[in-house]
């Protein structure tokens, strides 16, 4: 079968930064809805008419994948507000952050804990590859029809290119 818009995907890769960086390598088989809101339009817009075993290279700028880096997007935080062992890396999701931070500091977003200092802390609201163009070593694993369910929801369940707030120590993508 062909990748076309309303199948679902199995795929594996290697994502790296221009610098030839590897900053992500999936291994195992995930599966992503072509049509829905799990790949970026690039993405999906490459692996159109590819099979199973394909590989498929491409290159996204900031603007087809995480955006550029937006400074508005940084905020400097009394370090007292958060809970004890808060540390870089942390992740805090908008519309759970403490009580007594900036009331600016958009709701609708991701923090990540990118510097602490003793009294304050800096919140980055941007994904931790914003800025920045990716390459990515794609192969197709596997191409279905996808279900009514996931045509409906937009969805097979992949949320990868959407940062969710991680534990801490988990520096993974997905």
């Amino acid at each position: 079968m062909e990748i076309s818009e309303q199948c679902v995907v199995g795929l594996t890769w290697t994502l790296k930064d221009t610098l030839g960086e590897v900053l992500d390598v999936l291994d195992e088989p995930v599966e992503f809805l072509v049509g829905g809101d799990d790949l970026f339009d690039a993405i999906e817009a490459a692996l159109l008419g590819h099979e199973p075993g394909a590989q498929v290279r491409l290159q996204l700028e900031p603007e087809q994948a995480f955006g550029d880096f937006n400074d508005q997007l940084l905020f400097l935080e009394p370090r007292a507000l958060f809970p004890e062992g808060t540390e870089e890396g942390m992740t805090f999701d908008g519309a759970a952050l403490p009580e007594g931070v900036n009331s600016d500091i958009p709701k609708n977003a991701i923090y990540t804990v990118s510097e602490v200092y003793p009294e304050h802390l800096v919140l980055d609201g941007n994904h931790p590859l914003a800025g920045i163009a990716i390459r990515l070593d794609i192969t197709v694993k596997s191409v279905r029809e996808a279900t009514e369910e996931e045509i409906g929801r937009g969805t097979a369940g992949t949320g990868f290119f959407k940062v969710s707030p991680m534990a801490p120590g988990s520096d993974l993508l997905h």
